[in-house]
């Protein structure tokens, strides 16, 4: 017997053949449910959200009622992990997130907590998953997810958002030691946290690189997949694991070879030439975002046309995450699309 009545997208991400590709999208709990933007007009902000459980586990969930999606990802934020370290953030509206206080030196890498401790500071993500697979009583998987170690830096150490981060950048160039020193305090920070997601739950973990777009190559290599394997390699064969390096396809060859079992592809990334880089791996993604503005129509022939591109061992997916702005009737029709293709 089957432990979920829908294990479409598990068995999609084990690498067995599915009879469809399973549907899912990056913030899909978020800004384009109206009954999203009615929980968050009732709150603070979005730290609110993010730290209680039930109202997170009730935004989780809300993207499976109304969407009808094959999976949930838990709601929450990557940037929980610097927090957890000793270096908590504000989320300005419209603004995106600032650190108060940065790393710039060795003596504030060392007021940070180890690494070992970060868990502890972040029960109430775990609660938000126990209370999460209460609520989607085996209908579904939960995905659990975590910010790459580069991408963490690149917060730590710019204190927001950036164009170029130049800052966390130059840090690489300038002090090599301690960009080891804290990129390696990060990674095994989060595989101590990713490892409490699936002792609640988490039937998948996703690694979010955000910003692995801005390094160049021999910097991608030595600093962001060393530590994306430290993580991998600390997880084991647990739960499937997806790694999603947006920008950077030059390194798609190089994480095709991490114990990863899914690669997630942006939009610009061309799906034939990711599975001859990445063969005996299963593909997640990679229609354009804006794509889902379009005509109906076109949206859905979009989507069959990138399905037949990627043909079986694909997880149906964005190139990025949904926008807030996006047409409800868009992603619809793109998850239905998907729900309705089949395989031969």
């Amino acid at each position: 017997m089957n432990k979920y009545d829908n294990d479409l997208f598990l068995r999609a991400a084990r690498g067995e053949l599915t009879e469809r590709p399973p549907v899912w999208l990056m913030r899909q709990a978020g800004r384009i449910l109206p009954q999203y933007r009615a929980l968050r007009a009732q709150l603070s902000g979005f730290i609110e959200l993010v730290t209680t459980p039930d109202l997170a586990a009730e935004v989780t969930v809300q993207p499976v009622d109304e969407l009808g999606v094959d999976a949930a990802i838990i709601f929450s934020d990557i940037l929980v992990i610097p927090e957890a370290l000793g270096l908590p953030y504000n989320m300005i509206e419209k603004v995106g997130p600032r650190f108060p206080e940065v790393i710039k030196s060795m003596a504030d890498f060392k007021k940070l907590r180890p690494a070992d401790a970060a868990p502890e500071h972040l029960g109430y993500v775990y609660d938000a998953l126990d209370a999460t697979k209460k609520l989607l009583n085996n209908r579904v998987p939960l995905i659990g997810f975590a910010g790459a170690p580069w991408t963490i830096f690149a917060y730590m150490v710019e204190g927001g958002g950036s164009k170029t981060f130049s800052k966390a950048r130059a840090m690489l160039y300038r002090e090599p030691e301690l960009s080891h020193l804290l990129m390696e305090r990060i990674a095994l920070a989060t595989a101590a946290y990713l490892k409490g997601k699936i002792s609640h739950g988490a039937d998948l973990i996703q690694l979010f690189d955000s910003w692995a777009g801005v390094l160049p190559p021999a910097h991608y290599e030595a600093f962001a997949l060393r530590y994306l394997k430290l993580i991998i390699d600390e997880l084991g064969d647990a739960v499937p694991i997806t790694v999603f390096a947006k920008d950077a396809r030059h390194a798609i060859p190089s994480i095709g070879k991490l114990a990863c079992n899914v690669v997630q592809l942006d939009w610009i990334a061309d799906p034939v030439l990711a599975r001859s880089q990445v063969q005996g791996k299963v593909l997640q993604g990679n229609l354009d975002p804006v794509q889902l503005y379009a005509p109906l129509p076109e949206v859905e022939r979009a989507t069959l046309a990138m399905l037949d591109k990627f043909g079986p061992h694909h997880i149906a997916n964005l190139g990025h995450g949904v926008y807030p702005d996006t047409p409800l009737d868009g992603v619809k029709t793109f998850v239905n699309t998907v729900k309705n293709y089949r395989y031969g």
